[in-house]
């Protein structure tokens, strides 16, 4: 029986070798994966450019550090349960790169609101009506890239054109607001896998009908983890803003996965820390890079 106890600890012993092997090649592949994946955005084209989790749901205008002839669509839809109607996003925005470093922006955003089944006569009353939210136009320039320090800044402005009711649209002017929002974005990569962003700024939304000033703070706080050899992502975004005394929070958990090369799904998830108007939200954003032809460093 010697024989066979010394036979199954040489088998055991093989095994674990060989999973240990693998494991340490696995390893070594997805290190090798995500060098790769680095090398593709930082240095193999010009000019230098950090890779950065852009967070899914107050993105960014385009990539920190973006290069000349970059672009972007997306298609974002969303629904969130208000305490006496439910409210359906939906928007689509194009960006893109006409400079080194320089990223624009044209977005379209759409609300409509239904009620949501309870107290249906008072919630007709409550509920906003459906519109054409604004014309969104937006620009941002990456000042500061480092890839040694693995950091990227960028400052930039959003103007956005705040559209009539659908019902009114024919009754008044067709623009009845306009929001004006600069912001400036902080982000840093630490080490392969570990990404933070910090995106703030204020707004000031001007309203032509009622002649009034509105002002708030906005501050968007992002932590990623993007998984070894991919470019999928999971994350936390935070957005909080701060009007006069209150400040209105929602944690917004998040996935991104790449389902091609160019073609990339995120979904989102909403808890407000406050559930007196709003309560949990979904939104899922497609994201389309149309391949170009930028400089290539030989």
């Amino acid at each position: 029986m010697k024989w066979l106890s010394t036979l199954v600890l040489l088998g055991m012993y093989s095994i674990g070798a060989h999973a240990q092997q693998f494991a340490e090649d696995s390893t070594v592949s997805n290190r090798t994966l995500d060098s790769l994946a680095i090398w593709e955005v930082e240095d193999a084209r010009h000019p230098d450019k950090v890779l950065h989790a852009e967070p899914l749901y107050i993105d960014l205008i385009r990539d920190l550090g973006a290069r000349k002839g970059e672009r972007e669509w997306n298609i974002g839809l969303g629904l969130t349960d208000n305490l006496n109607y439910d409210t359906y996003q939906a928007l689509i925005e194009y960006e893109f790169a006409p400079a080194d470093r320089l990223g624009l922006e044209i977005e379209l955003p759409m609300t409509f609101y239904m009620t949501n089944g309870i107290d249906t006569q008072n919630q007709n009353r409550q509920k906003p009506d459906n519109r054409l939210e604004s014309l969104k136009l937006a620009a941002q320039w990456s000042f500061f890239v480092s890839e040694r320090l693995q950091t990227s800044m960028a400052i930039g402005y959003i103007n956005e054109l705040e559209l009539t009711d659908l019902k009114r649209l024919g009754q008044q002017g067709m623009i009845e607001g306009n929001v004006f929002n600069p912001f400036f974005v902080a982000a840093r990569r630490w080490g392969q896998n570990f990404h933070t962003l910090v995106y703030t700024g204020p707004k000031f939304e001007r309203s032509f009908r009622h002649h009034h000033w509105k002002r708030s703070f906005e501050i968007n706080s992002n932590l990623h983890y993007m998984i070894p050899g991919t470019r999928n992502f999971l994350g936390l975004e935070i957005n909080k803003a701060i009007s006069g005394h209150t400040m209105h929070t929602v944690m917004r958990p998040q996935l991104r996965v790449g389902v091609a090369d160019n073609l990339l799904v995120g979904i989102v998830a909403g808890i407000p820390t406050q559930r007196d108007t709003e309560r949990l939200s979904s939104f899922i954003r497609l994201i389309y890079e149309p391949r170009h032809s930028p400089t290539v460093l030989h």
